[in-house]
C-alpha cells in the first residue's frame, strides 16, 4: 500500500479500509473508487481534505 499523498510506503492499517502515513501524517480511507484523505488535527479530530479516485 502507498500513500495517496506523498507516495511513502510507511503506511499502517488502522482499522477496515482505514490507512495512516507515518510519513506525511494523514490518515485515508478506501471507499469502493475512492479514496478519502483525512488531517489529523492536534485534538486529535479528523478532517476531510482530499477525495480522490481509486487507481486499478
Amino acid at each position: 500500500m502507498t500513500c495517496p499523498v506523498c507516495g511513502g510506503r510507511d503506511v499502517g492499517k488502522i482499522g477496515a479500509k482505514q490507512y495512516y502515513c507515518h510519513d506525511c501524517c494523514v490518515e485515508f480511507a478506501v471507499r469502493r473508487d475512492r479514496i478519502q484523505v483525512y488531517q489529523l488535527e492536534d485534538d486529535g479530530t479528523l478532517v476531510a481534505v482530499a477525495e480522490v479516485e481509486a487507481l486499478g
